[in-house]
């Protein structure tokens, strides 16, 4: 089984995330943090299942999502790692980038939008 991982420290964000997406079929996981992401990706990889894609906020407690990212790509290189965040700032995409994100949406999201871009990374 595949799984979308939606990491956001807003409930809102991560339910309505997981509302606009699930209809793509993939089973869905939240975590409120890069820490709590990175134990959820443990926990579905030793079910022998894996990771389609991850959706991360950058600016959350305990662990933020360019220091998840960074530390989801010693592990997995190839998963596609998508940023939703209200930062548009230059130096944080570039921060992005250079951790290993794969695309990066603005929020406050349309559905429609995330759906097609979720769909293009997961093909």
């Amino acid at each position: 089984m595949k799984h979308i991982l939606v990491i956001d420290d807003s409930p809102t964000i991560r339910v309505s995330v997981e509302f606009t997406i699930k209809k793509l079929g993939y089973q869905i996981r939240q975590a409120e943090n890069g820490k709590d992401a990175l134990e959820k990706i443990a926990e579905i990889q030793k079910a022998g299942d894996d990771i389609a894609l991850c959706i991360c906020d950058v600016n959350m407690p305990v662990m933020d999502g360019i220091t998840f990212i960074r530390e989801f790509r010693k592990t997995d290189k190839f998963t596609p790692v998508l940023v939703l965040t209200t930062e548009s700032e230059n130096e944080k995409v570039s921060a992005g980038r250079e951790a290993g994100a794969s695309g990066w949406i603005i929020k406050p999201f349309q559905p429609a939008e995330l759906l097609k871009i979720v769909e293009k990374f997961i093909r």
